[in-house]
């Protein structure tokens, strides 16, 4: 897959991308996951990053109790989990990802999110930041399949409007690159967390970035080509 000729929309991932918030959330998984017996490794948080909560307690308690939590437990689990995101230092907005989105909107590209998460504030959040409206927010609200099954980003692709070929992602999970990659759209990664760039480069993701400072310089660049014929 080649990267389109023609830009016409840009779908972000959300943790990670527009935000440095995976630390706080390597965090929750861990302590909430312990009340629970357990021992949930940082690296697990990065790597199911983009799924569901509940899905990544079920896969939580599959691979350390071998057992599937009860429908109390998930909510218990996942209560505890937001309670200690509210708990944490709000995260920093990743450099360049406010100027780089101010450019996209300014070239007429549609901007989208694409997150797992379901937080009560998103939208809020996400516009007061972003100037993101609701409707270019899919959140873990709207999907009954959530990464890496493609229906998140394939509900972006259709609320566009626009071909495939035309659209673009940005991620920095494993998960989120399979979930983009099976919707068929051209995916670019954005290294910002622990992982080996090996993990994401073999999750298929078609070019890869160290930091958003060398994303929003190569995309900035991309769109100026194309807006020059």
């Amino acid at each position: 897959m080649t990267i389109p000729n023609t830009i016409k929309a840009v779908f972000f991932d959300m943790d990670g991308v527009l935000y440095d918030s995976m630390p706080n959330h390597e965090y929750t998984w861990i302590h909430s996951l312990k009340e629970y017996g357990i021992d949930f490794p940082s690296e697990e948080a990065y790597m199911n990053e983009g799924r569901t909560g509940f899905s990544t307690i079920r896969i939580a308690f599959e691979k350390y109790l071998k057992r599937l939590p009860s429908p109390e437990e998930e909510e218990a689990v996942y209560a505890l989990k937001t309670r200690l995101i509210a708990e944490r230092p709000k995260a920093p907005i990743l450099p360049m990802m406010q100027e780089l989105i101010d450019f996209l909107r300014k070239e007429d590209i549609q901007v989208f999110v694409v997150t797992g998460s379901k937080q009560p504030s998103l939208v809020e959040k996400l516009n007061g930041h972003f100037g993101m409206q609701a409707g270019n927010i899919i959140s873990g609200a709207d999907v009954k399949q959530g990464k890496p099954h493609p229906e998140p980003y394939l509900i972006a692709w259709k609320r566009s409007g626009l071909p495939k070929e035309n659209c673009l992602v940005v991620e920095n999970a494993p998960m989120g690159v399979e979930s983009a990659k099976a919707a068929g759209i051209y995916t670019l990664a954005v290294n910002t967390g622990k992982l080996n760039d090996e993990v994401l480069l073999n999750a298929g993701a078609d070019g890869l970035f160290k930091d958003t400072v060398c994303l929003n310089k190569a995309l900035c660049e991309r769109v100026k080509k194309q807006s020059n014929g």
